[in-house]
């Protein structure tokens, strides 16, 4: 064989062997998920901002005069309005997390009664002009296992405490009455997040609780609360993100002679941060 052919011989296995790499760098990916953005923080903190439809009753007994029930909506003229929603959450692992939540809400109303109720011992008049207040403060804080975790999402179960405060005020040309009633209650539930995108996730979760009789008896209390809350998150990045769902709250509480019963449910929209 020729110099010349066996130069050619070699030009050609040294090209073949340049030519299998590059084939290889450009071939098809495999197919397999992409990473998805957003899980990767141990602090984590949003702000939303809640409108919820309104359903509420309360009454209040003082100097043997049972309490009417008073309707928020029928008695007081309540209007849907919109709260603040205040979130936080530690993660000191992939599967452990610590998380606090705060929504505060509050109504207030210019109105005439149309009956006559009886709210803390006092007789308020039918045709009455009245100021009427309502506060709802409530505080949770738990702890988060996530029980599967995967790539695309997880499902986990959730133990937290949670304290209900809740106050009424009436006023009245000639007279005002309070009353305010305080609550701590536990709670479980579980939780399930699905990244259906790489940067858009969906997430579920429920917790909920009902103080059994023999507890109730001790305390003169009773009380039970449901909290759903669904919502999907866009993250933008590793850092931020945007979120809206849909939230159904809802509590019944009777403190020795303070009474109520309140739901709470609709959309919701906020933002996220990470580090």
């Amino acid at each position: 064989m020729t110099r010349i052919g066996r130069l050619t011989i070699g030009m050609a296995f040294l090209l073949a062997a340049m030519a299998t790499p590059a084939a290889a760098q450009y071939s098809a990916p495999p197919l397999k998920p992409q990473g998805t953005i957003g899980e990767s923080y141990h602090i984590q903190a949003s702000a939303g901002l809640w409108s919820p439809g309104l359903i509420g009753v309360i009454s209040s007994e003082q100097f043997g005069l049972a309490g009417s029930k008073i309707d928020f909506v029928t008695d007081l003229k309540f209007q849907q309005t919109r709260f603040a929603d205040f979130r936080v959450e530690l993660r000191p692992s992939k599967r452990n997390k610590l998380f606090a939540q705060y929504t505060p809400i509050s109504y207030s109303s210019d109105t005439t009664l149309s009956r006559e109720i009886i709210f803390n011992g006092q007789k308020f008049t039918a045709n009455l002009p009245i100021k009427a207040t309502f506060d709802w403060k409530v505080l949770r804080a738990g702890y988060e296992l996530d029980i599967i975790s995967m790539e695309r999402g997880f499902i986990g179960a959730i133990i937290e405490a949670r304290i209900t405060d809740f106050g009424a005020t009436l006023t009245a040309p000639a007279t005002a009455e309070f009353t305010r009633a305080k609550a701590p209650l536990p709670a479980y539930g579980g939780i399930a997040r699905a990244y259906i995108l790489p940067r858009l996730a969906v997430t579920a979760s429920a917790t909920g609780f009902s103080l059994p009789q023999s507890l109730a008896d001790k305390l003169d209390a009773t009380g039970n609360y449901l909290d759903i809350d669904i919502y999907a998150t866009f993250n933008l990045n590793n850092y931020i993100g945007i979120q809206g769902g849909w939230r159904k709250m809802t509590t019944t509480v009777t403190l020795k002679k303070d009474f109520g019963d309140m739901e709470y449910k609709g959309i919701w929209f906020g933002g996220v941060v990470r580090y």
